[in-house]
């Protein structure tokens, strides 16, 4: 499977290999936000709260894709 998103690319801090199964279980409200703004963290809602974690979030869109599938709604318009 192609790589959605390039998770190689500078935006994108380390992974660490671990990733919690809770959170590649479905589509949060998270996951979903980062997948509809392709994962860029200048768009991210979080990116404001200067958390002290190393954001996971492309990795989690890549194993939910691979696992469930994309979300199966669009996110609509105004």
């Amino acid at each position: 499977m192609d790589n959605v998103f390039d998770i190689n690319s500078d935006r994108y801090a380390p992974f660490n290999d671990e990733i919690s199964d809770s959170i590649t279980q479905n589509w949060t409200q998270q996951a979903l936000e980062c997948y509809y703004i392709n994962c860029d963290c200048k768009k991210c809602s979080l990116a404001s709260g200067n958390y002290s974690f190393i954001c996971q979030m492309p990795k989690v869109i890549e194993t939910l894709i691979s696992t469930i599938g994309k979300p199966e709604f669009e996110k609509k318009s105004a």
